[in-house]
């Protein structure tokens, strides 16, 4: 008896572009799957896993001869240049090149380490303080952070307390005692120094 197994006829896409999608499918052609049952996921997941503007995949397999894949895209959430090259730092974690420089996002400043800005944005998600009321970040070497709010306050955080901090600055810019102080500077330990 000549049993053949069929082939991956279809390959669906979701979530993601035309363009976008090519990727994926060159990931599948060059992983030279012969059939829908001898897919090594591990190998198929870590390719598609590289592609930088991916935040989580689900494979589906639909017998005999359908492959379906769900993407969700990262979140752009701000804006770097490494190299000359201006990248979107995505929610994954991951850095995108761009040439789109349009989308309304914070810039971030310094020799940048990504892992350090998710940290960072953490915190901030954690506090009361808006993420959206970022125009520049400033990364230190020492992985200390500045930022630089829409009305042109320069908030310099401390290593540790981050949301604290954030928090007491919101109280701070309701006080019409503290409305001109442009720099608020927490970087001393139980200290808070205001400049104009």
């Amino acid at each position: 008896v000549n049993f053949s197994l069929p082939k991956i006829k279809n390959v669906e896409i979701y979530g993601i572009d035309l363009n976008e999608s090519v990727k994926i499918r060159n990931i599948i052609e060059n992983s030279n799957i012969k059939n829908i049952f001898s897919i090594n996921r591990h190998s198929l997941k870590s390719n598609i896993s590289s592609i930088n503007f991916i935040e989580k995949f689900e494979i589906f397999k639909n017998y005999p001869s359908t492959l379906k894949i769900k993407i969700k895209k990262t979140k752009f959430i701000a804006l770097t240049k490494k190299n000359g090259i201006d990248y979107f730092i995505g929610s994954n974690g991951k850095l995108i090149k761009t040439n789109d420089l349009n989308l309304k996002l914070p810039y971030v400043f310094g020799d940048l380490d990504v892992k350090e800005f998710i940290r960072l944005k953490g915190e901030i998600d954690k506090s009361n303080f808006n993420f959206n009321q970022i125009s520049k970040l400033y990364f230190y070497k020492s992985k200390r952070w500045d930022i630089e709010t829409v009305k042109g306050n320069i908030i310099k955080l401390p290593m540790e307390n981050i949301g604290k901090s954030l928090d007491l600055f919101i109280r701070l810019s309701k006080d019409d005692r503290f409305k001109d102080s442009s720099i608020i500077d927490f970087r001393q330990k139980d200290q808070i120094i205001l400049n104009e």
